[in-house]
C-alpha cells in the first residue's frame, strides 16, 4: 500500500509533522477512572511507548502527542499531520478502530506498532505501515525505507535487542500534570514460563536491561519537568534480573533519592521476592511501596497446569504478609477458569485474598491471547472461540472452559459481588494495613491528598452507602495506624472505583 505522502527527501525543507496518536482505555480495573475524579486527573499514566518512539523519529519532524484519555482528538490535530503513529493495548481495540477510520478518511498515512497490532495485525487492514514487535529493531528500518518512498507494509522482527542505546521518553510531548503516576521501563523478559501470559512470547526468558544511568536521565527528566510523585516502574518482573537490580540499579535509586526527593516508586515481580529480605529492603529504601504479584490461585493442580512453577510448593498468603511486613503493599492477579478448577475454587479464592489482606485483587476469568503457548494448546484442541477482549475483570473468556459455563459465569460473579461488597473490603484493608510496615511516613500533607480526603468524605462519607465502612475504618486507622491515615483513604477511594467497574458484571 502507497505511503500517501511524499517522503522526507523530496519534501524540500519541510519536516515532517508526527502525530502520535494513543486511543482511549474503557472503564477497566486499571483505568482508575472513578478513583481520577477524586484528585482532579484525566488518565492514569502516560503512553510510555509512544513517548519512547518519538525519541526514536528523526530530530528534525514535528512531534505532537494526543492521548485521547486525557483531551480529545480533534480535526485540527488530523489536518496538522502529515502521518499518524498509533500504539495500543488489547482493551483498546475500540477506541483504535475508531481512531484509524478518522485518520483515513482525512486521507492521512498511519503508522500503527504494539501490542495490540502484534498479536492482531491482520485485523487492521486500513493501516498503511504495521511496525511490529521491538521498536528498536524494526522502527529505524523502516524510517529509512520511509524515507526513500519505499516503506513495505509489514516490518516485524524475533531479534531481542539490546536496550542500551534506547532513548529517554520525550516527556515534554505530554502534559504531566494531567496524569496521576508516571511510568519507565528497566528491564524488559522474564525467566519464567507461564503458559497463559505473552511477556515471554514478546519479550523472551533473558531479562535485558537498561543502565542505571539511563534510568536516572529519565528520572531527572521527569524531575526537571516539575514532576513530583509516584512513578511506575512498568516492567513484567523487575526481579527478573536480581543481581543487576541489586547491585546496580538499587543503589543508583538510592543515591539519586537523596539529592531528589518527592518521587515514590511501584512495579509488578514474582513471588519469590519474598525469599529475599536483603532485596526487599534495598527495594523499600530506593524508594518502592507497591508491588503486583501475579499470585493466581491457591490451587496446586492450577498452578501446575498453567506452568507457574515459581508459586508451587509455597505457603503463598505467609509469602504475601513477608512482603507487606517489609514495606511493600501487596496487589494480587488471581485467575479462575484453568482447567484443574474444582467448583470449591470461587470460595477458596476469596477466603485466600481476605486472609492475605490484598486490597487491590483483580481476579479474572482466564483468557488466551494469541502468541502464548495457552492460546496454542486450545487451537490444537479446537477450544478457541474468539479475540480476547484485554479487559481482566469483564467476566468474558474466548475459549471453552473444563467447567461448566454457567457454573463459571455464576462463581466468578459471586466472587466479585462478595470481594468488593464494602463489608469484605474494608476488612481487607484493616487486614493489611495490621501486616504492612512502612520505614517511615512523611509528615506532610499536600494539596492532591487533602482533597482527595475532601472529596472522599463527602463522597463515601455521606452519600456513599459504604460511608459506615469508610468512617469506622478512619476512626480505627486513627487510633492503630494513625500514620497511615492517608493510605486507608487512598484504599477506600480504590474500592469506590472497583465497585463502579467489577460489580456492573451482576447487574
Amino acid at each position: 500500500m502507497a505511503s500517501g505522502i511524499a517522503p522526507a527527501h523530496v519534501r524540500d525543507k519541510d519536516t515532517m509533522k508526527a502525530l502520535l496518536l494513543y486511543p482511549e482505555f474503557p472503564d477497566t480495573f486499571w483505568s482508575f477512572k472513578h478513583v481520577l475524579k477524586f484528585i482532579r486527573k484525566r488518565a492514569a499514566l502516560p503512553p510510555l511507548g509512544l513517548l519512547t518512539v518519538a525519541a526514536m523519529l528523526p530530530e528534525e519532524w514535528e512531534k505532537r502527542l494526543v492521548d485521547v484519555n486525557v483531551r480529545a482528538l480533534r480535526e485540527k490535530d488530523i489536518a496538522w499531520a502529515d502521518v499518524v503513529l498509533i500504539s495500543a493495548m488489547i482493551a483498546q481495540r475500540d477506541s483504535t478502530v475508531q481512531l484509524i477510520a478518522r485518520c483515513r478518511a482525512a486521507g492521512k498515512t498511519v503508522v500503527a506498532g504494539g501490542p495490540l497490532f502484534t498479536v492482531e495485525h491482520a485485523q487492521f487492514p486500513d493501516v498503511d505501515h504495521l511496525v511490529l514487535n521491538e521498536a528498536e529493531t524494526t522502527l529505524p528500518e523502516f524510517l529509512q525505507d520511509f524515507a526513500q518512498g519505499s516503506a513495505r507494509r509489514v516490518y516485524t522482527s524475533t531479534n531481542l535487542p539490546d536496550l542500551r542505546p534506547t532513548p529517554a521518553p520525550l516527556w515534554e510531548l505530554a502534559d504531566l500534570q494531567r496524569y496521576a503516576s508516571m511510568s519507565v521501563q528497566y528491564s524488559r523478559g522474564c525467566p519464567f514460563d507461564c503458559e497463559f501470559c505473552s511477556v515471554t512470547a514478546m519479550f523472551g526468558h533473558r531479562p535485558r536491561v537498561k543502565t542505571p544511568a539511563q534510568i536516572i536521565a529519565e528520572l531527572d527528566g521527569l524531575w526537571q519537568r516539575g514532576w513530583r510523585g509516584t512513578v511506575f516502574f512498568v516492567d513484567d518482573n523487575l526481579i527478573g534480573n536480581k543481581r543487576s537490580l541489586r547491585n546496580d540499579l538499587l543503589p543508583a535509586l538510592i543515591r539519586w533519592r537523596k539529592k531528589k526527593r518527592g518521587f515514590t516508586f511501584y512495579t509488578e515481580a514474582s513471588i519469590n521476592l519474598a525469599d529475599d529480605t536483603e532485596l526487599m529492603q534495598l527495594m523499600v529504601t530506593a524508594g518502592f511501596d507497591q508491588v503486583f504479584i501475579g499470585i493466581e490461585t491457591p490451587e496446586e493442580a492450577s498452578l501446575t497446569e498453567c506452568n507457574k512453577r515459581q508459586n508451587r510448593s509455597r505457603n503463598l498468603i505467609a509469602d504475601v504478609k513477608r512482603i507487606q511486613r517489609a514495606g511493600l503493599q501487596v496487589q494480587g492477579g488471581f485467575i479462575v477458569g484453568f482447567d484443574n478448577d474444582p467448583p470449591m475454587i470461587f470460595q477458596r479464592q476469596i477466603d485466600f485474598i481476605q486472609e492475605s489482606g490484598i486490597v487491590t485483587a483483580m481476579v479474572g476469568i482466564l483468557q488466551a491471547i494469541p502468541g502464548t503457548k495457552l492460546h496454542e494448546r486450545l487451537f490444537q484442541q479446537g477450544r478457541l472461540l474468539g479475540d480476547t477482549t484485554g479487559d481482566n475483570v469483564d467476566g468474558t473468556t474466548n475459549f471453552i472452559p473444563r467447567m461448566n459455563r454457567e457454573t463459571l459465569r455464576d462463581g466468578y460473579r459471586q466472587l466479585m459481588d462478595t470481594l468488593y461488597a464494602p463489608g469484605p473490603y474494608y476488612r481487607r484493608i484493616r487486614t493489611f494495613l495490621r501486616e504492612f510496615k512502612p520505614p517511615r511516613i512523611s509528615g506532610k500533607v499536600n494539596w492532591r491528598n487533602a482533597f482527595a480526603f475532601i472529596s472522599a468524605s463527602l463522597r463515601l462519607g455521606v452519600i456513599g452507602r459504604e460511608r459506615f465502612h469508610f468512617w469506622g475504618l478512619l476512626l480505627w486507622t486513627c487510633f492503630r495506624r494513625p500514620t497511615l491515615v492517608p493510605m486507608a483513604v487512598t484504599l477506600s477511594i480504590y474500592g469506590f472505583h472497583f465497585r463502579k467497574c467489577c460489580l456492573a458484571l451482576g447487574a
